[in-house]
C-alpha cells in the first residue's frame, strides 16, 4: 500500500492550525482526538475477543505469546511482555517481546532495522519460535518488512499469526490469521503514530494479555491472585487481595500466606476451604489454576 493511501500518514483536517492555538486550547484538542480511540477498538470487539481466545489456548498447551514491532509498535510489545511475571507470576518466557534493532531500538532509533524483512525471520528462529506459540505482528501502518517478515516465516512453519495494525486491508491485515485494525483516524500531528495509534495498540495489548491471563485463571473476581511480590508495595497487595477475597481479618490472612510462601491464589483456597498447603495447591492444580473451581472442589 502506497503511503500517501496510508490513514495514520493522512492530515489531520481539525489541527491543521494547532501550531497557532495557545496552550489550554491545543491540549484540549489532542484530548478530543484521543476519545476517538476507545471508540475505534470497540469496533474491533469480535476480532480481539478471537485473537484472546487463541493466545489463551496456545498459553494452556505450553506456547508462548511472542509480540514483534518496530519503534513504538515494538516499545509497546515489550512494555506488555515486561508486565506480565510481576502481574501474573507469568513465566518470563511466556510472552516475549520483540523489537527491530534489539534492546537499543528501545532507547534509540536503529535506523534501517524495520525495513529488514530477513531480520524479522532472523529474531524468530533466535526464540526458536514453534508451532505450538502464536505470533502478534505490530505496526500502525500496517506494512512494516520486519513485521512482515516475521509473520510470513511464523506463517510458513504452522504459527498461528494475528496481526495489529491502525489500517483495515494493510498487508499485515491480509497475512493474519486473526487481523486487529482500529481505526482511530489521522494524527493530531501528522504521521505521529506513537500519538492515537500507539494508544489504540496499548489498548488492544492490554486486552490480549489481560484477557487470556484471565482464561488461564490468573484472576478470581476481579482481584490478580497470582501477582508476584517482588517488592514491598506488592507484598501489601498480596494482603490486601487475600483479604478482599476471603472477608478474613489481617492476622489470618498473613498467616496462611506465610504459610505458602505469599501466594495469594493458595492462601485464599486455604482460608475459604479450610485446608493446608498441599491439599489446596492439589485443589488448584485439579482445576487448572482457577481459584473459583479449586475451592467448589474442596467443598464438594
Amino acid at each position: 500500500m502506497e503511503l500517501s493511501k496510508i490513514a495514520t500518514e493522512q492530515r489531520n483536517d481539525k489541527t491543521m492550525h494547532i501550531d497557532q492555538l495557545p496552550t489550554l486550547e491545543m491540549i484540549k484538542l489532542i484530548n478530543e482526538e484521543d476519545k476517538k480511540v476507545a471508540f475505534a477498538v470497540e469496533k474491533e470487539a469480535v476480532h480481539i475477543a478471537e485473537a484472546v481466545d487463541l493466545i489463551a489456548e496456545k498459553l494452556q498447551a505450553g506456547g508462548r505469546l511472542i509480540y514483534m514491532g518496530c519503534g513504538t509498535s515494538g516499545r509497546l510489545g515489550i512494555l506488555d511482555a515486561a508486565e506480565c511475571p510481576p502481574t501474573y507470576s507469568a513465566d518470563p518466557e511466556q510472552v516475549i517481546g520483540l523489537i527491530a534493532g534489539g534492546t537499543d531500538a528501545v532507547f534509540k532509533a536503529v535506523e534501517g532495522a524495520e525495513d529488514d524483512k530477513e531480520l524479522g525471520e532472523k529474531d524468530l528462529k533466535q526464540i526458536r519460535l514453534s508451532a505450538r506459540d502464536v505470533v502478534v505482528g505490530i505496526a500502525a501502518s500496517g506494512r512494516t518488512p520486519y513485521v512482515i517478515g516475521g509473520m510470513e516465516y511464523a506463517k510458513k512453519i504452522g504459527c498461528k499469526v494475528v496481526g495489529l495494525t491502525c489500517c483495515a486491508e494493510s498487508d499485515i491485515d491480509a497475512l493474519a490469521d486473526i487481523g486487529i485494525a482500529p481505526m482511530p483516524g489521522p494524527e493530531v500531528v501528522t504521521g505521529s503514530t506513537r500519538m492515537k495509534s500507539g494508544t489504540a495498540e496499548k489498548m488492544v495489548l492490554n486486552m490480549l494479555s489481560t484477557g487470556a491471563m484471565i482464561k488461564l485463571g490468573k484472576v478470581y473476581g476481579n482481584l490478580m491472585v497470582d501477582v508476584r511480590p517482588s517488592n514491598e508495595k506488592l507484598v501489601n497487595r498480596c494482603v490486601s487481595i487475600v483479604k478482599s477475597a476471603t472477608g478474613k481479618p489481617e492476622k489470618e490472612v498473613v498467616a496462611a500466606l506465610e504459610q505458602c510462601g505469599y501466594q495469594p491464589k493458595t492462601a485464599i483456597v486455604m482460608i475459604l476451604s479450610g485446608v493446608d498447603v498441599k491439599n489446596a495447591k492439589k485443589a488448584l492444580d485439579e482445576a487448572g489454576g482457577h481459584v473459583s473451581g479449586a475451592i467448589h472442589t474442596e467443598m464438594t
